[in-house]
């Protein structure tokens, strides 16, 4: 199985991303970093915990991360999410696992201080990644894949006309990873991401394949699901990070293109990622931006696998229903 490292700020989608890439069978999540983004980073930390237990996966070991932006206040996404991160379930707190003490950046830079057979996964702001890569700029030469949730190319923003949230959160973060990783990016942004809607009809339907399943799907997005409504009249909701985990595992999923990209740090285009398309700054690509995805493989996939089911009655399923 492939090594994975996924560094995550959960988050409603952020938790449902980590479902999915700790039951799969076809990765192996070696270890979480948690990072301020969606909620402070003591939060993400134990909404980590509240995923590994309902896993039962308590032996992955879980390194708390960077509590701010390296230059930026930390403005929380916990009107999107919840006060708790989890759509206001207050699940109670895990005692029996504790964060390592190091912290996630010391890990990251002593983890890749020699090449790995591992990858990254980032689901939330940069801020981690680019810390360690100020401590050891050899991380993206010492790695096998470095996936993005953030961004956006064509799509409107989601926190401000232009920016996705993980790269306005911490828009210095983002550039200074994009422009001194030396690893190409795949981003998986709001390009692709806003095609993946988790619909009533879809929630339903967990429920009756998995009540158990279901009904925590259901107590976690009912949150999100009235906020994507009143904020942008979508019946359901956009489930983000889900999508990174589901690419890595199958890069068919999602196509794109390869394109030099720089982030904006400053005024009403902070955290906008400057895709250079036509190669007008004629510089070396350093990313790959997704912008189409196959949103019914993406739900076959995904349910499969948090739903305990079997994924030829999942495809036939969706395919009577029109789902996905």
């Amino acid at each position: 199985m492939r090594k994975v490292i996924i560094d995550c700020d959960p988050g409603i989608d952020d938790l449902l991303a980590l479902l999915y890439a700790v039951k799969s069978s076809e990765i192996e999540v070696v270890a979480i970093t948690t990072v301020c983004g969606n909620v402070p980073v003591e939060l993400g930390t134990q909404n980590v915990f509240t995923c590994l237990k309902r896993c039962g996966r308590l032996d992955i070991p879980v390194y708390q991360g960077m509590a701010k932006p390296m230059k930026q206040p930390f403005i929380s996404a916990q009107d999107t999410h919840g006060m708790d991160g989890l759509g206001e379930t207050n699940f109670p707190a895990i005692h029996e696992k504790q964060a390592e003490q190091i912290n996630a950046v010391d890990f990251l830079v002593r983890y890749f201080s020699e090449e790995r057979d591992t990858s990254i996964i980032t689901l939330g702001p940069l801020t981690n990644i680019a810390s360690a890569l100020i401590k050891n700029p050899r991380i993206g030469n010492h790695l096998e894949r470095f996936v993005s949730m953030g961004g956006t190319y064509k799509s409107h923003g989601n926190c401000s006309p232009v920016a996705e949230y993980n790269y306005w959160c911490d828009p210095e973060a983002a550039a200074l990873v994009f422009e001194k990783l030396g690893k190409t990016i795949e981003m998986v942004g709001l390009d692709v991401t806003r095609e993946i809607v988790f619909t009533p009809t879809i929630l339903e339907y967990c429920c009756q394949m998995n009540p158990t399943e279901g009904n925590f799907l259901k107590d976690i997005t009912r949150f999100y699901f009235d906020f994507h409504w009143q904020q942008e009249r979508i019946l359901g909701c956009v489930i983000n990070d889900p999508l990174a985990v589901a690419y890595f595992i199958d890069e068919q999923l999602c196509q794109g293109f390869a394109s030099y990209t720089a982030v904006e740090t400053q005024g009403i285009s902070r955290g906008q990622t400057l895709v250079d398309r036509f190669d007008f700054w004629q510089k070396p690509a350093n990313s790959i931006i997704m912008t189409e995805v196959d949103s019914h493989l993406f739900f076959r996939k995904f349910l499969t696998v948090l739903l305990n089911a079997q994924e030829e009655t999942i495809k036939k399923d969706l395919e009577r229903l029109k789902m996905g």
